[in-house]
């Protein structure tokens, strides 16, 4: 007994000295970090009504504000005065815990917004600008007058030595009838001259579709004398991209012995992939910039979308006109383009937008939170809505929200966290449904 006395006396100063040091604090108004300072609109009835949960670990709870000992998050405030008084999937808040769970909103408005789509892609041939010279009659190639692809020709520039039974026939025959278009003008016969000229004209279209020009033809006439080759010339200037044909070759009807392609205007065609088809549109203006020339900006409208899509890269072929001044672009270089779109308006009116920090998406379900006007505390409802296209920093609301409503930008998840705890329907849990506590863990408190 004289032994415990002792040990009783020992501990008697201690003990006092931390009840009078509670007694000090509680007098002067101390408080924790987070708990609301005397003067502020949360009573102090209001504050022990408020249970704060770590959205993540549920089982964490304590009666103010601090972070949570497992996974560091902030915690969030529950107040069950106001439970069953909300609705389905409405929280409400104090004040205080608003500013606490830092909550910020901005308005649904109707607004025109851009947005950059990337592209990459490769220069092409503009297909209307190919042309090739084929044979148009059997023969042999006895001269080539250009002997290597990248030659440049200009339009009427000679390109092969061609000989052919059938074009010398043909030249014979020219003659002859010229000859007796001739005589019958000579001799006054009506019938004559018109039968005469008839066959002429039979002939001259006969060599035209072979490929002579009107000064080849008039030149076999003058002379009254067949060639034993006939020249063939370039329909049209441009590059030489093929050359099929060696001299001395023999060719047959149909044959391609060059392809040429006018290079002074390209075509650049780019890949879109299938997110990016609603705000891409024929007549758009597109800069693009080539591997070869990095930081020099080239320019072009888009001409052509491809209406298949490609089933192996999922992308569709955007095709792009642009002027090729100097030859710099080259078939087959890479490009990188970007189009500044905007998403298609409805009528005369902008499109309805929200900021994309609103939308918590979830597989093809979007929830966003609007705030409740007219309530006497802070309080807001989960809305599921249907969005559009992503336009930079902004969503296009298609349905599910109206003009002038404001949408949670700011603390939505700590919004949606506590729904799920409250087992309400929210993005994670839409049926409400809450997670079963995992086993071996138990409630902590501080």
């Amino acid at each position: 007994m004289m032994m415990l006395k002792r040990m009783d006396a020992r501990f008697v100063v201690p003990v006092v000295a931390v009840v009078l040091l509670i007694v000090l604090v509680i007098a002067l108004g101390g408080r924790r970090d987070g708990a609301p300072e005397a003067g502020t609109a949360e009573s102090a009835d209001e504050m022990q009504a408020t249970t704060w949960i770590c959205p993540m670990h549920p089982q964490i709870r304590q009666p103010e504000p601090g972070d949570c000992p497992i996974c560091g998050m902030d915690l969030v405030p529950i107040e069950t005065e106001e439970e069953e008084d909300e609705g389905e999937r409405r929280l409400t808040v104090s004040e205080a815990g608003r500013k606490l769970m830092e909550i910020r909103t901005s308005p649904v408005e109707r607004k025109l917004v851009g947005v950059e789509v990337r592209l990459l892609g490769r220069v092409d041939y503009d297909e209307s600008r190919v042309s090739r010279i084929t044979a148009w009659v059997p023969g042999r190639l006895d001269r080539l007058h250009v002997d290597s692809t990248g030659d440049v020709v200009e339009a009427g520039d000679p390109m092969v030595d061609l000989f052919g039974p059938a074009l010398v026939a043909a030249q014979e025959e020219i003659i002859q009838s010229s000859q007796a278009l001739r005589r019958a003008e000579e001799r006054g016969s009506e019938s004559a001259v018109a039968s005469a000229s008839a066959t002429l004209e039979a002939v001259r279209e006969r060599l035209r579709l072979w490929g002579l020009s009107e000064e080849q033809i008039r030149g076999i006439e003058e002379r009254g004398k067949a060639e034993s080759h006939v020249t063939i010339l370039a329909p049209s200037g441009g590059t030489v991209i093929e050359k099929n044909a060696t001299e001395g070759m023999y060719v047959s009807t149909g044959t391609v012995i060059y392809t040429i392609a006018d290079l002074s205007v390209v075509w650049v065609e780019l890949d879109a992939y299938e997110s990016d088809l609603a705000l891409l549109a024929e007549g758009q203006h597109v800069v693009f910039e080539a591997e070869a020339y990095p930081g020099e900006p080239f320019e072009g409208r888009v001409a052509f979308i491809d209406p298949i899509l490609d089933p192996a890269t999922r992308t569709v072929t955007v095709r792009v006109e642009t002027e090729n001044a100097g030859g710099k672009l080259k078939p087959g270089m890479f490009v990188r383009g970007v189009v500044h779109a905007m998403p298609q308006t409805h009528g005369d009116q902008a499109p309805l937008v929200i900021p994309a920090s609103a939308a918590l998406v979830t597989g093809k379900r979007a929830v966003v939170y609007v705030e409740i006007v007219g309530m006497d505390r802070p309080t807001f409802e989960g809305r599921e809505v249907v969005l559009g296209t992503r336009a930079g920093d902004y969503y296009v609301v298609a349905s599910g929200l109206v003009e002038g409503e404001r949408v949670v930008t700011e603390g939505n998840f700590k919004i949606d966290s506590a729904l799920q705890i409250r087992a309400k329907p929210s993005m994670m849990n839409p049926e409400g449904e809450t997670a079963p506590p995992v086993e071996g863990q138990g409630a902590h408190s501080h």
